[in-house]
């Protein structure tokens, strides 16, 4: 692979591997430096020739193809960021947004309008729950929680005005897996579009546009970012649908990533491969540990065959993740006696960081905050739940020293 001075010819090398990908893919060397860590373009506007510019984006048919002009529309570091999350999806084009949620927003609020009906994961990321169920009905979309893990519950979800699929897998915080090739078949042979949120598996692990995915999106504060200082999201898919919400939420609703925070995360994809590789050994032995510990009664991993969805994770993802979720006994005194104390791993909320993190997540909590869940749909979260769950984001220790912190602090 060759490279000149400003430009990058890693498009025209296809069998270049994921990992190499994940530190090339649209890299450019800067023409008057010669400098390879990507710039930071912190400027908020372009000198242009008169002409090749445009005063409204409106009718423009793909932003990308104008000269820089306004960081609201395009940005040098954003448009790294954007090409190379493109590249480890295997997709065509990218729109990086300000967080995961807007970037959620950016797919619903293209591809949805009033009329048409959505139909979105029951348990999922809860932002895309309550943004889904509770800002879009007041926009005249109607929307459908359902259990994605079950094929034959969209069927009987679907309309005929059904325009969009929403799954998440696995999905946060019960790490239940949605089989995507089943649900990209029945979400097209319906004329909808299908999108997944991959923030817990990551490109990593699995590409949900290999599997028939139209839209995959991330939270890139998480997994991709990795360090925990940056918020960011983005949406990777086929050129023209990426087109269609660059002209409309990436315009319209304002939600652009800074280019700072565009060049944190194109830093930390720089090691993806290697951190999560790390993190998903360290979690297999974490979680074979806690399937043993005498203070924990169920460990719900990808990696373990005591997985209820263990041969489809065997077959969709290519490392079982960096999440673990596991239940105790009275999980309040749990809770209060974790946050006492752990020494290694720290009790807070998020996830996707270098630094294990910790936290529970209560059943009747989330029923009444997020989910409203009843009969048999509240039964089966249970069935992964039971009264609450904690919800374990590896990070980079040293598994031992993760052990060791568990260990005394689950026995008090």
């Amino acid at each position: 692979m060759t490279k000149t001075m400003g430009v990058s010819t890693l498009t025209a090398q296809p069998a270049l591997r994921p990992e190499t990908l994940a530190l090339d893919a649209g890299l450019i060397i800067d023409p008057a430096t010669g400098t390879i860590q990507p710039n930071i373009a912190m400027s908020v506007n372009n000198v242009l020739v008169p002409g090749e510019g445009a005063f409204s984006a409106d009718g423009v048919e793909d932003l990308t193809a104008l000269p820089y002009l306004y960081a609201r529309w395009t940005n040098p570091t954003v448009r790294a960021l954007e090409t190379r999350m493109a590249a480890l999806e295997q997709t065509e084009d990218a729109l990086a947004t300000a967080t995961g949620v807007a970037a959620l927003a950016a797919i619903f609020l293209t591809f949805l309008k009033a009329g048409d009906h959505l139909v979105v994961s029951d348990v999922c990321y809860a932002g895309a729950n309550e943004l889904s169920r509770r800002i879009l009905p007041d926009f005249g979309i109607e929307v459908t929680a359902v259990n994605l893990s079950c094929p034959e519950a969209l069927r009987a979800a679907l309309r005929p005005n059904t325009r969009l699929v929403h799954c998440e897998t696995p999905c946060n915080p019960l790490l239940r897996l949605t089989d995507l090739h089943q649900i990209a078949g029945i979400a097209h042979a319906h004329g909808a579009l299908m999108s997944v949120d991959s923030t817990l598996a990551t490109p990593v692990s699995t590409r949900p546009h290999v599997f028939g995915a139209d839209l995959v999106m991330h939270s890139l504060t998480k997994f991709i970012n990795g360090h925990g200082d940056a918020l960011g999201g983005i949406v990777t898919g086929r050129k023209a649908l990426v087109a269609q919400m660059r002209a409309r939420a990436g315009v319209y609703l304002g939600a652009s990533i800074s280019a700072m925070n565009a060049w944190l995360i194109l830093r930390g994809i720089d090691t993806l491969f290697p951190r999560l590789r790390q993190i998903n050994a360290t979690a297999q032995t974490l979680a074979a540990f806690l399937e043993t510990h005498p203070a924990v009664s169920r460990v719900i991993y990808p990696g373990l065959p005591s997985h209820p969805q263990y041969a489809l994770a065997q077959a969709q993802m290519d490392h079982p993740g960096g999440m673990i979720a596991f239940q105790t006994a009275d999980v309040q005194g749990m809770a209060r006696q974790l946050a006492a104390r752990l020494k290694v791993a720290h009790y807070a909320f998020s996830l996707g960081h270098q630094r294990s993190i910790v936290v529970l997540l209560d059943t009747a909590e989330m029923m009444a905050s997020t989910y409203g869940l009843q009969d048999a749909p509240l039964e089966d979260y249970r069935r992964y739940a039971g009264d609450g769950i904690f919800r374990l984001s590896v990070g980079l220790e040293a598994a031992e020293d993760l052990m060791a912190d568990l260990d005394q602090a689950l026995r008090g």
